[in-house]
């Protein structure tokens, strides 16, 4: 292997122009990015906008209608999903479900229980997990692998403020501790600001992508917004709802009468305010 440039990470999982199709529906359109050991990634968009199917393409769960995806040698991979179905007339313990697909080790079991604040929990049933408690007990069976990269599938989702929040300082720790890369989906953009180094902002394809003060400020989106305010969430609540057959959907005040964006486009062309050409 090719030693990298000094200081320069090994991306851990990367894709080149990878293109998802549904039937005819595109979902993502010539999508490339990589993740590199030790970053946290986020990738942020409206409904639809693709996330979830980037995460589960970069995993190999989706077919590609084109480009590739590329993972270094013997990678680890912890993959948290968005949701877990458990049927509630099938009795499952914590312990047993810590060990599927292959078991592990009682100790292994209970240091991942702990390290994420379960505890003794090992005899409770799964289906009587509080929402918070179920995104733990996911999140140790996926340190069970030593992963290299942790993926998150919007995480939070149905926990209260200080459940997401508990849960983000937890991941911070983890990647703190084990140099473990994190790519996550979230809608938490508050926390998404604070807690990543890096933010892609996506809607079928790439919009923007960079640090979070970068996506927040920049220009185009600025302009595109029409605002005045520099607030991330203001940012993210602008019309993101564009679509790319030529219409767009506004959502908040209109730009600026005559205002062009960076790539000198106006306000009609449904690219407008976008970070490419």
């Amino acid at each position: 292997m090719p030693r990298l440039p000094k200081g320069r990470r090994m991306s851990l999982i990367s894709a080149q122009h990878i293109s998802v199709a549904f039937g005819a529906a595109n979902v993502l359109t010539d999508v490339s990015l990589a993740i590199d050991q030790s970053e946290i990634v986020t990738l942020i968009g409206p409904n639809g906008s693709g996330k979830s199917t980037l995460l589960r393409a970069l995993l190999g769960i989706v077919p590609l209608a084109s480009g590739q995806v590329q993972r270094a040698p013997d990678l680890r991979l912890g993959y948290v999903p968005q949701k877990l179905a458990i049927d509630r007339a099938m009795p499952m313990t914590v312990r047993r479900f810590l060990s599927l697909p292959q078991n592990v080790r009682d100790k292994d079991a209970r240091a991942a229980l702990a390290r994420v604040g379960l505890a003794g929990q090992e005899g409770a049933q799964m289906a009587q997990l509080s929402g918070g408690q179920m995104q733990r007990a996911m999140l140790a069976r996926a340190l069970l692998t030593d992963p290299q990269i942790l993926v998150l599938d919007e995480p939070t989702q149905g926990l209260d403020q200080q459940g997401e929040a508990a849960f983000y300082r937890l991941i911070e720790e983890l990647r703190l501790e084990t140099g473990a890369a994190v790519l996550m989906v979230s809608h938490d953009l508050h926390v998404v600001m604070a807690a990543s180094d890096r933010v892609i902002c996506l809607n079928g394809h790439i919009c923007c992508q960079g640090a979070p003060h970068v996506v927040s400020s920049a220009p185009e989106y600025r302009a595109l917004f029409g605002l005045g305010t520099q607030g991330a969430l203001a940012l993210y609540q602008h019309a993101h709802d564009h679509v790319h057959d030529g219409g767009h959907v506004p959502a908040g005040p209109a730009p600026t009468t005559g205002a062009k964006d960076a790539f000198g486009r106006s306000p009609t062309d449904p690219h407008y305010g976008h970070n490419h050409a």
